[in-house]
């Protein structure tokens, strides 16, 4: 007898789409990348129906990104760009990338039209990702657009140091958003960059809230090579780097893979309510930030275990 489909979960996500250009002792080679755009692709490519929001210009540039979200069954939802599509040069310091960025990328920006409008209704969950929550009038517009927050959104900051133009408003902005959604994610470096502190004294910040504030829902907290850890009412759930098999090859997709695997969980089974379901969702979604890491570029990867369970579970 025929198994009945999953029900369609349908997923919007909001940032950007730039084109990555890694230069290192062998060259140069351009990847169709952006934090958003590889969260989009990596929640497409575990099964889910996903649209993009993000801004691309009238150019070759974005012709290769619409093909690549094509390729990926994502839906791109357009903001016009006057300064081309966003590129991003990166080469690499202690095995790190490190970033500089075109005219676009910094002057990045969403237009809220119907059609921007309309995918975020739509949407059984949005995430937010490398938006510029230090412009002040595409931040109220982000609000104004998205309804019951709390109940659908997840976000992850993800500033770069060459595309931020105010840091304390792009962080007053962020810890406001934060309060608002079900699901916030924060880095390291994140904390480094806007608060000049800990990962730890970032999350304490997030979770306590500001006065006369809320505070963040869950936090999920990532430190690279420490692993990540899950903040949920005060049972902290924390998980180490998976060991697989192979050489790490590019860190640059596994915080964007470990992202698009707890919103693929969520999407799934919904917002866990117990340790050993946030447990269960970290633990999956650090497996496939190893599996990402173990090939060049940002492009979400399963452990090879997992594929046929996968395959199995999207026609359950």
């Amino acid at each position: 007898m025929p198994q009945p489909s999953a029900p369609t979960r349908r997923i919007t996500v909001v940032g950007d789409a730039l084109i990555d250009e890694l230069r290192d002792q062998y060259g140069s080679r351009e990847f169709v990348g952006g934090a958003a755009l590889n969260v989009a692709v990596g929640l497409a490519v575990l099964g889910e129906t996903v649209t993009l929001v993000a801004m691309v210009g009238a150019d070759e540039p974005a012709d290769r990104i619409r093909a690549y979200l094509t390729d990926y069954g994502v839906r791109l939802v357009e903001s016009p760009s006057a300064y081309g599509t966003s590129r991003a040069i990166s080469d690499r310091a202690d095995g790190e990338p490190r970033y500089t960025f075109n005219e676009a990328a910094k002057r990045r920006a969403i237009r809220f039209d119907e059609a921007t409008r309309r995918a975020l209704d739509e949407a059984d969950l949005v995430v937010v990702s490398c938006f510029p929550f230090d412009n002040g009038d595409q931040y109220a517009q982000l609000v104004d657009a998205i309804a019951r927050p709390a109940q659908r959104v997840i976000v992850d900051g993800n500033p770069r140091a060459g595309m931020l133009a105010d840091r304390e408003r792009f962080l007053d902005n962020l810890e406001d958003f934060a309060s608002r959604a079900l699901l916030a994610k924060v880095g390291d470096e994140d904390a480094d960059l806007l608060l000049g502190d800990s990962l730890e004294a970032f999350v304490e910040r997030l979770r306590t809230g500001r006065p006369g504030g809320s505070a963040a829902g869950a936090v999920l907290a990532t430190a690279g090579r420490a692993g990540a850890t899950l903040y949920h009412d005060d049972r902290p759930v924390h998980a180490p780097i998976v060991p697989l098999p192979g050489p790490v090859i590019d860190t640059m997709g596994a915080g964007d893979a470990t992202l698009a695997a707890m919103v693929r969980r969520i999407a799934v089974d919904g917002i866990p309510t117990s340790g050993a379901a946030w447990a269960h969702a970290l633990q999956e979604s650090m497996e496939i930030a190893a599996a990402t890491v173990r090939h060049e570029g940002a492009l979400l990867r399963v452990p090879p275990a997992d594929e046929g369970e996968r395959e199995g579970e999207s026609t359950s």
